[in-house]
């Protein structure tokens, strides 16, 4: 009987294994507003809460998402962030938001976001975005890239963790705003991060990951 029980309490396991989900926790209570105090009596999600008796109105607000951002940068793209940095109210929704402007054949180049899934809405102009698979299991296999071009209304959606990216490929301005599964989604873009992080990654250890010769490596970080 004790084998029997063991047994289907390990089928149990298994079977709930693609329910278990990694992301913000639920929230404990109506709200959690963010504040920078570290004797604040409770600590949750990252960011210590406001005395509920003195949140406000503003604490829940931001104003700003209809000024174009800045475009006039190496890649043609400006992300403005709404998140539990300059909105403390997000502090445990798990939830948060930006606007993203383009110029044109301007690009926000590939990325990832660790801790949340990204929801797309094309509001002006037309995106070629994509987003590439993990690793596959089978080392024969190459990872595969899922791309669509956008349309003013267009919808896509970029999974938790994975490398996207967006490229205007009209001659006029674009924009689009995306919704995020996270108060703090974070970001890491991957040009940035392999050649230029400081201190910077070992020349050889890049050669040897992109099969390139050391001078190409050392130009690419030169450019970061």
């Amino acid at each position: 009987m004790k084998i029997v029980f063991g047994f289907l309490a390990t089928i149990l396991i298994v079977s709930l294994a693609p329910f278990s989900y990694a992301s913000d926790p639920s929230p404990l209570q109506d709200f959690c507003v963010a504040v920078n105090d570290s004797v604040a009596p409770v600590f949750v999600n990252g960011k210590f809460c406001k005395n509920p008796n003195m949140v406000v109105a503003d604490d829940f607000f931001f104003s700003g998402l209809n000024k174009p951002g800045n475009t006039s940068n190496a890649v043609g793209s400006r992300v403005t962030a709404v998140n539990v940095n300059n909105l403390p109210g997000l502090n445990t929704l798990g939830i948060s938001a930006v606007r993203i402007d383009y110029a044109p054949y301007g690009l926000n180049p590939p990325h990832t976001h660790p801790r949340a899934t990204e929801i797309l809405v094309v509001l002006e102009g037309t995106l070629y975005v994509g987003f590439v698979t993990s690793n596959p299991a089978n080392p024969n296999l190459k990872n595969k890239l899922f791309t669509k071009y956008l349309n003013p209304g267009d919808v896509f959606v970029f999974p938790e963790g994975l490398i996207h990216f967006q490229f205007n490929a009209g001659k006029t301005n674009a924009v689009a705003f995306a919704g995020l599964s996270s108060q703090n989604p974070g970001v890491i873009t991957i040009a940035n991060a392999v050649f230029g992080s400081d201190p910077s990654i070992n020349p050889d250890v890049l050669a040897k990951a992109f099969q390139v010769e050391k001078k190409v490596i050392d130009q690419l970080q030169a450019q970061f």
